[in-house]
C-alpha cells in the first residue's frame, strides 16, 4: 500500500472509535505497511488529533469505570499495557471522585457477598477480597469498605 492509501485506510479505522497510538500501529503492521510510511502516518494522525492519548485514555478510564466496575489499579495496568505513559493517566485516574469511587466498590461487594459461600465468615470475607483485588481495587480501599458491608448484613 502507498503512503496515501494507508493514511485513508487508517483514518476510517481512527473515525469508526478511540484508539490508542499503539492499537493503530499494530493495526499497520498486520496490514504489511512499511515501518517507514507507519511512522509517518502515524505522525500525521497525531497531529491532526485522529490519535490523541489523553483523550482515548479518558474514554478508556470512564468505560471500564462505569460499565466494568474496575478499580483504578486495573485500569491503569491495561493503559500501561497500551503502552501509555503513566504521566498521561494518572491524573486523569486522580479525577475519580473517591467518596463515588468507595460507593462503587461497596455496591460491587455487596452483590458479590450475596452469591459468595464459605463455611466461615473469614473465609466469605477472603473470598469477597480476592473478587477485589481481581477487580482492580486496593486492599486499604476494600478495608476500608469491608466494615460497612458487615453492618448491612
Amino acid at each position: 500500500m502507498t503512503e496515501s492509501e494507508t493514511y485513508i485506510k487508517i483514518t476510517a479505522f481512527c473515525s469508526s472509535a478511540e484508539h490508542c497510538l499503539s492499537e493503530v500501529k499494530e493495526r499497520l503492521s498486520r496490514w504489511g505497511v512499511d515501518a517507514q510510511i507507519a511512522t509517518t502516518v502515524c505522525d500525521k494522525l497525531v497531529a491532526q488529533r485522529f490519535v490523541d492519548e489523553t483523550r482515548y485514555c479518558r474514554a478508556f478510564i470512564r468505560d471500564k469505570y462505569l460499565f466494568s466496575h474496575w478499580g483504578r489499579y486495573k485500569i491503569g495496568y491495561a493503559l500501561s499495557q497500551k503502552q501509555i505513559s503513566s504521566s498521561v493517566y494518572t491524573p486523569l485516574l486522580e479525577e475519580i471522585d473517591r467518596e463515588e469511587y468507595l460507593g462503587k466498590l461497596t455496591t460491587l461487594l455487596q452483590a458479590k457477598a450475596r452469591e459468595v459461600k464459605g463455611r466461615t465468615a473469614y473465609e466469605r470475607k477472603s473470598k469477597l477480597i480476592r473478587f477485589a483485588l481481581g477487580r482492580g481495587f486496593l486492599m486499604d480501599e476494600i478495608l476500608h469498605c469491608l466494615p460497612d458491608l458487615e453492618e448491612n448484613e
